[in-house]
């Protein structure tokens, strides 16, 4: 009993019984590499969503990332020895991710890169006009970024979707940090000129007033 009356506290069972959250990925893919492999399950939870929003953008088909992320998680199995202590587990498990797609584009079938399907909603919005604009923009960015080069695609992906830094990317896709900031410049800037140009050409053309 403490001086007040009051019970002591056990910080063991408070740490016991703190969020799972608190544990970070590091530390449970450690465990799955030691043979607790029952902490992949919380991996799957915490990372799932953001494999499927990669492959998606990165293989247009909601099917070929959905089958991917199960590839991904597959794989993190089958080469648990190889996670570093001194490693991130996010970039650990985007570079089996990226190294998966690129098996699947090889035995792929020849076929239209972009499936058309939305990985997102537009927010609902009181005016009608409004939403169904950014509907139409939301769709040529899609469409656009469908259209890049897998190299370029990558890296706008990983650097505006995923939020990675640039010492991340380059650890990722084993380049230098200066090269994934000039190569990103371009993407952006190539990105950028696609979806003006199809946007432009989405207006109809003026037509000229008759006098009175």
């Amino acid at each position: 009993m403490n001086d007040d009356g009051s019970r002591p506290c056990n910080l063991s069972r408070v740490g016991r019984f703190s969020s799972p959250n608190a544990v970070t990925d590091e530390s449970l893919m450690r465990a799955v590499r030691d043979g607790d492999v029952s902490q992949l399950g919380t991996l799957f939870e915490r990372y799932h969503a953001r494999l499927f929003a990669f492959l998606y953008r990165m293989t247009g088909r909601r099917a070929a990332a959905e089958d991917l992320v199960q590839d991904v998680f597959v794989r993190v199995l089958k080469y648990r020895a190889t996670f570093r202590d001194e490693g991130r587990f996010d970039t650990w498990i985007f570079r089996i991710a990226r190294n998966a797609r690129v098996d699947h584009v090889r035995h792929l079938v020849p076929e239209d890169p972009f499936d058309g399907q939305m990985l997102d909603r537009a927010s609902p919005e009181p005016d009608p006009g409004v939403r169904l604009e950014r509907l139409r923009d939301h769709q040529r960015l899609e469409c656009a970024l469908a259209r890049l080069r897998d190299d370029r695609r990558e890296l706008i992906v990983l650097a505006r979707y995923e939020a990675m830094p640039h010492d991340q990317i380059a650890d990722i896709l084993g380049i230098e940090v200066g090269a994934v900031k000039v190569r990103l410049h371009r993407a952006v800037a190539e990105l950028r000129d696609m979806f003006h140009e199809d946007a432009r050409a989405a207006k109809p053309e003026g037509k000229a007033l008759s006098r009175p």
